[in-house]
C-alpha cells in the first residue's frame, strides 16, 4: 500500500489516505468535497457513483509500493504504543477494517489555489498560515537613535516678566498649587528683585541655524523682559528677539554661541499623512529633553486661534511647557511646531496641535530678513459660500469664497473684482473655502501680479461662469492701517437735503417678506447712524418669527441688491421679487448692509 498526504481545498482537514484500500471518504468530509487526488495506476477503481476528475500529480506522489510495517505508529499515538496488527481482533463481518480506514487529523488553513500558466490545472502553493495573534499593523521600532540625534537641537526657554500673562495656546508652566513639588517649582519659576515680584515662564524651542537662530512660539516670549535659552548640555545663553508674529504665534530668537550649535531642518508638512508617526521633544513642566511619540490624528484643523489656522493634530503627549517645541517626522525633520492643546485638566489627553512647517517657513524667513512679516493683501472682504448662496449665485457647489466688499484704495479697487464674485482659484492654487484664501494670499509675496479665478454671474437668468482677472497684491500690514482709517473716518454730518435724498424714494413704508421697507433720508441717517453715501432700501422694522428675522435682518439694515441686481426704491424691490416668483423661483438672494456698512448675502423664501 502507498501512504499519501492529501489536502482538500474545499475542506478544513488533512487526510492520510491508504491507496488501494476501500474507497471510504474521510470522516467529517462530504462526498462532494472529497477527491481521490493522486491515485496510483495499481489501485483498484473506487466504487463511487460517478468518476471524479484526476488531481494534479504534484499534489501527492506515491512513496513506493511497500506496505506499512508494524513499527509505523498510527496518527495520534506515540511510536511503539500502537496496536500490533497480529493481535488486533478481526472486525465483525460486514464492517470495514479499521486499519484500512482513512485517519483524520486537524488541518492547517490552506491558502487559495494559485494558477500556474505553465500547467493546465491550479497549483497549490504551500504557505505558512498567518497566526490569529499576529497584528496586521506593527508599531515603529525604537526611536532611541532618532531621538538621540535630535535632543541637542531642542532647547528650553525661560522668560522673566513683571506681569503674569499666559497668552494663547499652551499656557506657560506655573507652579501647581498644593503640589508636593510646589517648593521645587517655586524655586524654579519664581524670583524677587528690588523692582518687585517677577514671574518666570517656561517653554520650548529648537535651533534651525548653527549660528544660533532659534524658533519658538510667540506666546512663550510675549511681554518678556528677559529671555534665557537652556541647552541640553546644561549651558545657558541670553537671547534677543529677532521678530515675532502674533497671527501665527511664531517668534525667532538669536543667541551668540562660542561654537556652532546642533541644528535641525524643516520638512514638508504637506507630505504628512494622517496616521504617520511623529515625535515631540520639549520641556513639559520644566522637564527638559522629554520625548513622546504618537501619530498624526488629523490635518487642517481650525481651532479659532488665529486667521491662518491650519493645524496638524497629534496624539503625541504635549503638555504645558511644550509650547514652541518641534514635532518631528521619522526622518528627523521638523514638520510642526507644538502650540496648543485641548484639555479639561491642563494636561495631555491626546489632542495637541502643531503649526505646519510649510506655514512656519515663510513666516520665519520674513522675520529673519525683515524682523516683521510682509504678507500679501487682496483688499476685499470675504464670506463663506453656503448652500443658499451657491443656489442663488448658480454655482452648483459650495466651494470658494464670495466677495462681500471691496476696500477703497486697495489692490482690487480697480474694478477687477465685484461684490458677488466667487473666488475659486488664486495664483494656480485651488480655493476650497473662505478659510483657505486669506492664508494663500498672505503667503504670496507683496507686489506680485497673480491670476485670480472667479465665478461671476453675468445676469439673473444665467448661472455664474468662470473667468480670470489679474491683480497686483498689496501689503497686508499697510492695508490694515488703511481699513482702520476708513472705519474711523467721520461720516458727513451736514448735507444738503436735496442732494441726500435717494432718487425715486417713496414717502410711505411697505411690508415685504416680513420686513417694513422705507426710504433712506436725513431722518433715517440720523436715526440709524447711516453714512451719507448709504445706498439701497432701508429696513425700518422686522416681523417677529418671519424668515427675515430668522436670517438676522434688523432695523437699520439696507437692501443693496436682489438677485445680484441693484435696488434703490421700494418699487424696484417689489418688482424684482414679483419677477422671481413668475420665474418659479422659491428663494430670493439679497445683498444687505449693516449700519456699519458691512455686507453679507442672505436668502429669503418667497412666501
Amino acid at each position: 500500500m502507498t501512504v499519501r498526504l492529501t489536502r482538500l481545498l474545499a475542506a478544513a482537514t488533512l487526510t492520510l489516505s491508504t491507496v488501494g484500500g476501500p474507497s471510504a471518504f474521510a470522516q467529517g468530509v462530504a462526498p462532494s468535497e472529497a477527491s481521490p487526488l493522486g491515485e496510483s495506476e495499481s489501485a483498484p477503481p473506487a466504487a463511487t457513483p460517478s468518476p471524479l476528475p484526476p488531481a494534479p500529480p504534484e499534489i501527492a506522489e506515491p512513496e513506493g509500493p511497500s506496505a506499512p510495517s508494524n513499527d509505523s505508529a498510527p496518527i495520534g499515538t506515540v511510536e511503539g504504543e500502537g496496536a500490533n496488527p497480529a493481535e488486533t481482533p478481526a472486525p465483525p463481518e460486514g464492517e470495514p477494517d479499521p486499519a484500512q480506514q482513512e485517519a483524520v487529523v486537524p488541518a492547517l488553513p490552506v491558502p487559495p489555489a494559485k494558477t500556474d500558466p505553465a500547467n493546465d490545472g491550479p497549483t497549490v502553493v504551500a504557505e505558512p498560515p498567518t497566526s490569529p495573534s499576529t497584528p496586521a499593523f506593527q508599531p515603529p521600532p525604537s526611536v532611541a537613535d532618532l531621538a538621540e540625534g535630535l535632543l541637542d537641537a531642542v532647547v528650553n526657554i525661560s522668560t522673566a516678566q513683571r506681569i503674569e500673562q499666559a497668552g494663547r495656546g499652551i499656557p506657560p508652566l506655573e507652579a501647581p498649587e498644593g503640589s508636593p513639588l510646589q517648593d521645587f517649582f517655586d524655586d524654579l519659576l519664581k524670583g524677587d528683585d528690588q523692582s518687585g515680584r517677577r514671574v518666570q515662564s517656561l517653554g520650548s524651542g529648537f535651533v534651525i541655524d548653527p549660528s544660533g537662530v532659534i524658533v519658538t512660539n510667540n506666546h512663550v516670549i510675549q511681554d518678556a523682559d528677559e529671555i534665557t535659552v537652556n541647552f541640553a548640555d546644561g549651558s545657558q545663553l541670553d537671547a534677543e528677539l529677532v521678530g515675532r508674529d502674533p497671527k501665527t504665534d511664531l517668534a525667532v530668537l538669536k543667541v551668540e554661541p562660542e561654537e556652532p550649535l546642533k541644528a535641525v531642518a524643516f520638512g514638508d508638512s504637506d507630505g504628512v499623512r494622517i496616521g504617520d508617526w511623529v515625535m515631540a521633544i520639549g520641556n513639559p513642566f520644566g522637564l527638559g529633553g522629554s520625548v513622546s511619540v504618537g501619530i498624526v490624528s488629523a490635518r487642517g484643523r481650525n481651532i479659532n486661534a488665529g486667521p491662518y489656522d491650519n493645524f496638524i493634530q497629534t496624539d503625541a503627549a504635549i503638555n504645558r511647557g511644550n509650547s514652541g517645541g518641534p514635532l518631528f517626522d521619522m526622518n528627523g525633520d521638523v514638520v510642526g511646531i507644538n502650540t496648543a492643546i485641548i484639555s479639561p485638566t491642563g494636561g495631555s489627553i491626546g489632542i495637541g496641535f502643531s503649526i505646519p512647517s510649510n506655514l512656519a517657513v515663510n513666516v520665519v524667513d520674513q522675520l529673519r530678513e525683515f524682523g516683521e512679516t510682509r504678507r500679501g493683501w487682496l483688499g476685499i472682504r470675504l464670506s463663506a459660500v453656503t448652500d443658499d448662496i451657491a443656489s442663488g449665485l448658480g454655482i452648483g457647489e459650495t466651494r470658494g469664497a464670495v466677495v462681500m466688499g471691496i476696500i477703497p484704495g486697495g489692490p482690487s479697487d480697480d474694478g477687477s473684482l465685484k461684490v458677488g464674485d466667487v473666488i475659486v482659484g488664486f495664483d494656480g492654487k485651488p480655493v476650497e473655502s473662505s478659510r483657505d484664501l486669506p492664508r494663500i494670499v498672505a503667503e504670496t509675496p507683496v507686489g506680485k501680479t497673480v491670476e485670480v479665478d472667479i465665478l461671476r454671474k453675468a445676469s439673473r437668468d444665467a448661472d455664474a461662469e468662470p473667468t480670470s482677472v489679474e491683480i497686483t497684491l498689496g501689503r497686508l500690514e499697510e492695508g490694515e492701517k488703511l481699513m482702520a482709517e476708513a472705519e474711523g473716518a467721520p461720516s458727513g454730518e451736514e448735507t444738503d437735503s436735496a442732494e441726500s435724498e435717494t432718487p425715486g424714494s417713496e414717502s410711505e413704508d411697505r411690508d415685504v417678506l416680513g420686513m417694513t421697507l422705507g426710504a433712506i433720508d436725513d431722518a433715517a441717517r440720523e436715526t440709524y447712524g447711516l453714512d451719507a453715501d448709504a445706498k439701497g432700501v432701508l429696513v425700518t422694522a422686522v416681523e417677529a418669527g418671519s424668515g427675515a428675522s430668522q436670517k438676522g435682518i434688523e432695523p437699520g439694515m439696507t437692501i443693496r441688491e436682489i438677485a445680484q441686481e441693484e435696488v434703490s426704491t421700494i418699487d424696484e424691490v417689489t418688482e424684482k421679487l414679483a419677477s422671481l416668483r413668475e420665474e418659479g423661483r422659491r428663494n430670493a438672494l439679497m445683498l444687505v448692509a449693516a449700519t456699519d456698512g458691512a455686507l453679507r448675502f442672505i436668502v429669503l423664501p418667497l412666501e
